[in-house]
């Protein structure tokens, strides 16, 4: 029954009368809309059909209904009821209604015709990734970027030649004591050494990585013949009479100079990122904040002609730089009568440490730095400056203050680097070996675990100890590096401290990038081995 009907009083039998006969003279055309007005069958149910299948396809508004008419009813089989379109749910539309939908910000509920706002679609396909941050986020980039270069210089000025304590140093106000134009030169002259040397075509050619479009960059693997030539050019000057112990008595100078250098080459790799393709930029350094992407570092791999420069800082003149600075402190205890056997001990430990370093170079191919980190200020200033100034500590330290051991002393501090040093070679070499053959019949009775991309993890030997056996390995060398030092004073004891925090915290953040790629498997790794770098303890 129409609007219209239920609201008009009674009328006479004249009145309707009146009205039959007007409806029998009036054309067959009224006839026609009239029984399609009181049935509800003919072409309105087509009309009504073709708005429906309409409004299927398109989550758009459909016109109000006529107000002069009846409403358009659609005929069931009991012919009581109008049948009501099913209502359209994320599961029953598909992703192009869908994504049409969430972009127009609201969607038609099956039940009315009028739009409801606000109503929006679950953002299964459409919605954006939330950005995620490490080191704090941007704040934690932003304190960084001032504090680490605060704590090369502040535990370097604690230890001085007349004490090394826990306490607050004296800041020195005058810019000599930061600035130097022979410590700039050094510096400068022995980057762009590093840098020529890097380059000569002697050694192996190795693939890296797969890079975003599946092809691999070629590294030139000369760190060893490097290491060799940059000992015996210092070996040279030494003999041809070459005062090598300006880098002492200009050490404070040259940390700044190696500072600032990072600082300006940081500024200029991250101005050069803004010009290449996304696909080669980092997934944890281009997430739009200036800031933090310039501490983390927005490029994956930037190259200057055949110098990839993040490969190249990160072995060889942070590196090569921290073995030099060790002898030239060695050659100064001799030539200044503070030579001690502990000092010559630790300066071999620690050149053992870089020259593993650089004759399996290939290997640091496939690790987070090279694959996954952008070359940034956390790196640049953390290759250049952190790693040669800071990892000395312990041999500066016994230059400074000589400490006189026993040899059973000794032996036992010999012993406790080869140790650590056994573990981080032996399970580096395995994941190595693994990585590159998986079924090499060494392997065969060693435990793996399948992961859904093909692979497998090793889940036995070093691997099934710990979950970072070469981390263990490196924390112990560190400690058989700092016990010479004795115990007069903790900060020698700075550099293993700092490093079970960084590789802590490398353990934690290689656990949640294992996860998100090998999922469940690694989640059955974790089962198998609980324990991350100390058995039983972390």
């Amino acid at each position: 029954m129409s609007g219209r009907a239920s609201t008009t009083p009674k009328t006479s039998r004249a009145s309707r009368s009146r009205s039959r006969s007007r409806g029998r003279s009036s054309k067959s055309q009224s006839k026609s809309r009239s029984r399609s007005r009181s049935r509800g069958r003919g072409r309105p149910k087509k009309t009504y059909e073709k708005k429906e299948e309409k409004k299927i396809e398109t989550p758009k508004e459909s016109p109000a209904p006529s107000t002069t008419g009846p409403p358009v009813r659609r005929r069931t089989r009991s012919n009581s009821r109008p049948r009501e379109l099913p209502r359209e749910t994320p599961t029953r539309q598909s992703s192009r209604l869908q994504e049409k939908a969430n972009k127009d910000e609201c969607h038609v509920d099956g039940n009315s015709t009028t739009p409801k706002k606000d109503i929006l679609l679950p953002p299964v396909t459409t919605s954006k990734k939330k950005t995620s941050y490490e080191f704090g986020g941007p704040i934690g980039a932003f304190l960084m970027i001032f504090a680490l270069p605060a704590v090369l210089f502040g535990i370097n000025l604690m230890c001085n030649k007349t004490s090394c304590s826990l306490r607050l140093p004296v800041v020195p106000r005058d810019l000599a004591s930061y600035y130097s134009r022979d410590a700039v030169f050094i510096v400068l002259g022995w980057f762009v050494f590093q840098a020529l040397l890097a380059m000569v075509p002697i050694g192996p050619i190795v693939s890296g990585q797969p890079l975003a479009k599946g092809n691999r960059l070629e590294y030139n693997c000369n760190g060893f013949p490097a290491f060799i030539v940059s000992m015996s050019t210092l070996v040279v000057f030494v003999y041809k009479g070459v005062d090598v112990t300006i880098c002492n008595r200009l050490f404070m100078q040259l940390a700044a100079a190696s500072a600032v250098f990072s600082l300006v080459l940081s500024l200029v790799l991250y101005l050069h990122s803004r010009t290449v393709a996304k696909s080669q930029l980092s997934p944890h350094g281009a997430t739009g904040c200036v800031v933090y992407d310039f501490f983390m570092g927005r490029e994956l791999n930037p190259r200057f002609g055949p110098l990839d420069l993040k490969f190249f800082c990160e072995l060889r003149p942070g590196l090569i730089g921290w073995a030099a600075l060790n002898w030239i402190f060695v050659y100064e205890g001799y030539a200044t009568g503070k030579f001690t056997p502990a000092l010559a001990l630790v300066a071999i430990c620690q050149t053992v440490y870089v020259l593993d370093a650089l004759f399996f170079e290939d290997s640091i191919l496939s690790t987070m730095d090279i694959t996954t980190e952008g070359f940034g200020f956390m790196l640049a200033f953390g290759d250049l400056a952190w790693v040669p100034f800071l990892y000395c500590l312990q041999t500066r330290y016994l230059l400074m203050f000589p400490q006189v051991w026993s040899s059973p002393a000794l032996m036992c501090f010999s012993l406790l680097n080869m140790l650590g040093y056994l573990v981080f070679r032996s399970s580096n070499s395995q994941k190595d070996k693994f990585r590159k053959d998986p079924n090499n019949p060494v392997f065969a009775t060693l435990e793996t675990i399948p992961t859904p991309s093909g692979k497998k993890l090793l889940a036995s030997g070093w691997w099934g100890l710990v979950r970072h056996p070469n981390y263990l390995g490196d924390l112990i060398m560190a400690l058989a590096w700092s016990l010479p030092c004795g115990f007069a004073s903790p900060v020698p004891y700075f550099y293993p401290i700092y490093f079970f925090i960084l590789l802590a915290h490398r353990a934690i953040r290689d656990s949640a990038a294992c996860k998100l790629k090998h999922k469940a498997a690694w989640d059955r790794y974790c089962q198998r081995v609980p324990n991350m770098i100390i058995p039983k303890v972390f």
